[in-house]
């Protein structure tokens, strides 16, 4: 993650290189540094260093870096040609390697070649089956064909040597929800708040994903993981605060009082409520009254 100073110094530097102030070679540094998507600019103040002979020889060894870096920003903006023409310079100092073979398969993508891409992704990994960059590729190769089927047996593949990978199980939960595939979206956060249990934003994925799912078991459980996203936040998530109405309301409605755990439920929604009270008549007074509409609809009192 990008901190405000960093994001400051980045500013400060892409103004200067482009009112002409100089410095290209040290923006291009920083974005890499930071793994920021600034293609436009990488691929206009790349090539202002490589198209001139001294400042690309000033550059030594990182002279292939630019080569690369450049390469992946003109495939951003269709610049198809400079992209190739960078590929082929690396393929010429770089015959044997897999890095230059990545760079070749995601020209392909970006050429919309998505067979070719796929064949060549299956050679490399042939090669090394741990490389987890053309993995990741092939499942953003299969999504960008809208084939969420294929996405979800390569993220499960990839996961089966990979299970560490906490970006590739919220990207697998990601799709699962939005093709519905609610339960199997549930494991996938479980999965995440066992591995990370003090990330607010899986207890409260889960609870959303558990209460669409509905049914009085996993509404209360819902209501346990709504909660635990507000103590994991300090009391500070308003989406958790609603969630917790939500809950209430619902499981209202299947217990009908007979539940005893069920009995403690106002304390908790009472909590909620004030909360949100407070939130809405620091930060949206005018909506106050809507609130109050939405609390007599689900029957909860504030």
């Amino acid at each position: 993650m990008v901190t405000k100073s960093e994001e400051t110094e980045l500013n400060r530097l892409e103004s200067q290189v482009d009112n002409g102030g100089g410095g290209a070679w040290e923006y291009l540094c920083l974005v890499r540094k930071l793994k920021v998507r600034r293609s436009d600019k990488v691929l206009k103040h790349g090539l202002s260093i490589l198209n001139d002979s001294k400042k690309r020889s000033s550059l030594g060894s990182e002279e292939w870096t630019l080569y690369e870096e450049v390469a992946i920003a003109a495939m951003d903006c269709q610049s198809l040609e400079v992209a190739k023409d960078c590929v082929n310079v690396l393929r010429k100092k770089f015959p044997e390697s897999k890095r230059v073979g990545r760079l070749e398969a995601l020209l392909l993508e970006a050429k919309g070649s998505w067979g070719e891409a796929e064949k060549a992704y299956s050679s490399l990994l042939e090669d090394n089956p741990f490389d987890q960059v053309v993995h990741k590729r092939r499942v953003a190769l299969a999504k960008a064909q809208g084939n969420l089927s294929g996405a979800i047996e390569w993220l499960n593949k990839y996961l089966e040597t990979f299970m560490a990978d906490h970006d590739a199980w919220r990207e697998l939960a990601e799709i699962y929800v939005s093709l519905q595939m609610y339960k199997q979206a549930a494991f996938c956060y479980e999965e995440l708040i066992l591995s990370q249990p003090t990330v607010p934003l899986f207890h409260l994925a889960y609870a959303d994903v558990l209460y669409t799912l509905g049914g009085l078991e996993n509404l209360q459980t819902a209501r346990k993981y709504y909660s635990s996203t507000i103590d994991l936040t300090g009391g500070k998530n308003t989406r958790a605060l609603f969630g917790i109405c939500l809950c209430t309301s619902a499981i209202a409605q299947f217990s009908k009082g007979r539940n005893k755990e069920d009995k403690d439920c106002p304390d908790l929604q009472s909590l909620a409520t004030a909360a949100l009270e407070k939130e809405y008549k620091q930060r949206a007074s005018g909506k106050l009254t809507v609130l109050t509409s939405a609390f007599k609809s689900l029957k909860v009192s504030s």
